[in-house]
């Protein structure tokens, strides 16, 4: 909790000394950031009432992991993943609309939000203004704006949140953060991190098989495909334009590369990814955020594409310059052999030496240089896991490692990357007035406009 406190102190300050005094952080203020307003103190052993808005694909793995609390509601758009979750607790009520969800909210105390990322902020906002604790996944939300409005929703509630990622909670990434802040590698100023998914835009489809991808698509299909039974289109489109069903659509991930829905492996696995430096490094927001690629496409995500963050001195902290690689873009010190050649990591760069990471290994560089280095005992403790951790802090007030507030600050910064890419201008970042003064033209991919009759506030 004192580290959680001190981060929030401590862009407060930063932003102030910036003379940004509108800023909202004032507003909610550190306080906010204590014990949940309705945790259940002392009663550790008692079960929560979640309800459950998402229980196929994603939803259902994040079901299961609540699964031993009390599942008071199931919500999912598609009747064959309800029915199916219906199964297995068949006491649940049962909702299409997850908006009904709320006019019974006296039922349940906890809701865990496992939508395409497009409806991710319209599921979350409402448990946030009634107290209730939130498990949502990655990313926490669609575009800039939503994730700055739940990040303070969830300030000014002060309930349990955290967002979906869940390598967050491995030891893994703990001891890499452990030498990254005991000075192994000494002041890092700068961070390479890639990733070897190339789905999306691609040019060919031949490039498409051998991304290993799902889905080729060039453009908006023309042709409507047949609703599949059970699925209410509507209400899956929620707030995002109009448009008919196709197969390239839904079911599975394929929503995930359309700009409608999501914002690609940028935002998807940057949540996964950046999230290890973003913690090591105590990063916030980024000064300015340049992008590189194809020619953006005005409906799909790239496969491909680099994003650079530049992030200004955090006390005693340096500067520090992050690199974002997807699909075919990687690192120069990749390509060029200086490192092991992993098809995903992540690199710190030292005054002292390297650090190279990825989900479950790191190793110092150069190897002979570190050769008999002992690491510092361990000071991060161990997670209780990731969805055990969350129900904890529903019950108790304890902390949670991927709270809205840091998630927040990372989902932000994570679109910040295709905000750049979409623009094609490097972006000079006002974190208060959540605009890049430079580049007007941004404002359309930070904040959207939604459909009638969906609003968000």
């Amino acid at each position: 909790m004192n580290h959680r406190l001190s981060r929030t102190t401590r862009i407060l300050h930063r932003l102030t000394r910036r003379a940004f005094l509108r800023t909202s952080l004032l507003a909610g203020g550190a306080a906010a950031l204590g014990v949940p307003a309705i945790a259940q103190q002392g009663n550790a052993n008692e079960r929560l009432n979640i309800a459950i808005i998402g229980a196929g694909g994603r939803g259902a793995g994040n079901l299961e992991a609540v699964s031993s609390e009390n599942i008071v509601a199931l919500c999912d758009v598609y009747e064959p993943a309800l029915a199916a979750a219906a199964e297995k607790f068949p006491q649940a009520r049962k909702l299409i609309d997850f908006r009904e969800l709320y006019d019974h909210a006296s039922e349940f105390d906890a809701v865990v939000v496992s939508t395409c990322e497009h409806t991710h902020a319209f599921a979350t906002l409402p448990a946030l203004q009634l107290g209730k604790h939130v498990y949502c996944e990655k990313p926490l939300t669609h575009n800039v704006w939503e994730a700055r409005i739940i990040r303070e929703a969830a300030s000014r509630a002060r309930v349990a949140t955290q967002m979906g990622t869940q390598i967050h909670a491995t030891d893994n990434y703990r001891r890499v953060v452990e030498l990254v802040q005991s000075g192994a590698i000494g002041a890092v100023g700068e961070v390479h991190v890639w990733v070897g998914r190339a789905w999306g835009w691609q040019a060919t489809q031949e490039e498409a098989q051998a991304a290993n991808d799902i889905v080729f698509v060039q453009e908006r299909p023309a042709v409507e495909d047949p609703v599949p039974e059970g699925l209410h289109w509507d209400l899956w489109l929620g707030p995002a334009p109009a448009r008919p069903f196709s197969q390239v659509y839904f079911p599975g991930p394929k929503w995930y590369r359309w700009w409608d829905f999501a914002n690609g492996t940028m935002s998807d696995l940057g949540s996964h990814w950046i999230d290890l430096p973003f913690w090591a490094l105590n990063l916030d927001y980024p000064r300015t955020i340049e992008a590189s690629g194809p020619p953006p496409h005005p409906e799909i995500a790239p496969a491909s594409m680099r994003a650079a963050y530049e992030y200004g001195a955090r006390g005693d902290l340096p500067p520090v310059r992050l690199t974002w690689y997807q699909g075919n873009e990687k690192p120069r010190l990749l390509t060029d052999g200086a490192i092991p050649q992993w098809n995903s990591g992540v690199l710190f760069v030292g005054e002292k030496g390297m650090l190279l990471a990825d989900y479950s290994r790191h190793m110092l560089l150069p190897e002979a240089t570190y050769a008999g280095f002992v690491p510092p005992e361990p000071f991060i403790p161990a997670s209780l896991g990731h969805h055990a951790e969350w129900v904890h802090a529903c019950k108790t007030g304890a902390p949670t490692t991927c709270n809205f507030e840091y998630a927040g600050w990372l989902t932000e910064a994570n679109h910040l990357g295709n905000v750049a890419y979409r623009t094609g201008k490097k972006l000079e970042w006002d974190p208060v007035a959540l605009q890049a003064a430079n580049a007007p033209e941004a404002a359309q991919f930070i904040r959207r406009q939604y459909r009638e009759p969906w609003k968000l506030v």
